[in-house]
């Protein structure tokens, strides 16, 4: 184990209370930073972005791997392989039913990541 991962703290995701403070606010710890990025980095890919769009907004709370795919010019393996991007970076949760994956946002990273990224009126009102 490296020591930057020895040192990271405990940056609870799935909390529903925001992990840190608005970007506008203060300064981003560096592990915070750390925490934060694979997700903000799943979510820099186009298809990724529209996948989780489809997902997050799915009737129902969840989409099934086969109303997806046929929503892209790729091929199904290029779909799984962005499909577990976002997994992996904990945006989503997936559950196998059969043959079928279906997919469900993760409410609390969202929440945490717009957070993050939200201005404050009382900041705004500063600049």
């Amino acid at each position: 184990m490296s020591k930057q991962q020895a040192s990271l703290p405990v940056v609870d995701l799935n909390a529903d209370a925001p992990c840190c403070p608005p970007l506008a606010q203060r300064r981003v710890p560096a592990e915070t930073a750390a925490v934060l990025a694979p997700a903000f980095k799943a979510l820099g890919d186009p298809v990724r972005l529209q996948l989780m769009s489809m997902i997050a907004s799915a009737e129902d709370g969840e989409a099934c791997v086969c109303d997806l795919t046929p929503a892209f010019d790729l091929t199904g393996p290029t779909i799984s392989h962005h499909l577990r991007t976002l997994r992996e970076a904990g945006l989503v949760d997936a559950e196998r039913r059969g043959t079928w994956v279906y997919y469900r946002a993760r409410p609390q990273i969202l929440r945490q990541l717009a957070a993050l990224l939200s201005i404050e009126p009382a900041t705004a009102a500063k600049v």
